[in-house]
């Protein structure tokens, strides 16, 4: 599962930090890894950071459903305490696993929770599948 954060109202370095939160309780799962997924290289001379890259993750879940569960449950947390914590943040979360894509932005907590059981659902026959 490839995790994309970001937040138009943060500075990169604020996207990494988040990033790197989110990282650290990802860890603590039943996941077999996270890493951040780096970006290209800059051109030389170049001073601009591609936040997009900041706020990437890459989570590889094994054959678990449960580790699937963990990680949204995870995120549907990290994503609320976020928002309520900063008044001025609008994060966003864009998650892709296999070729379904998950955007969530402004949604309300009902939202997001619905968003992320749907996309649960939809991945959980095919990671039990999985070999």
């Amino acid at each position: 599962m490839r995790i994309l954060l970001s937040d138009a109202e943060a500075d990169p370095e604020r996207v990494a930090e988040l990033t790197g939160y989110l990282r650290q309780e990802l860890l603590q799962l039943d996941v077999d890894r996270v890493t951040a997924v780096p970006g290209a290289p800059a051109p030389p001379g170049a001073r601009v950071v591609d936040p997009a890259q900041l706020g990437a993750l890459l989570v590889t879940l094994g054959t678990s459903v449960t580790a699937l569960n963990q990680v949204v449950t995870v995120l549907r947390d990290w994503f609320g305490r976020v928002r309520r914590t900063r008044a001025d943040s609008r994060p966003a979360l864009r998650l892709v696993m296999d070729d379904d894509v998950l955007e969530i932005s402004e949604a309300s907590d009902e939202q997001v929770t619905e968003a992320l059981r749907a996309f649960v659902e939809r991945h959980s026959a095919t990671t039990e599948a999985r070999p």
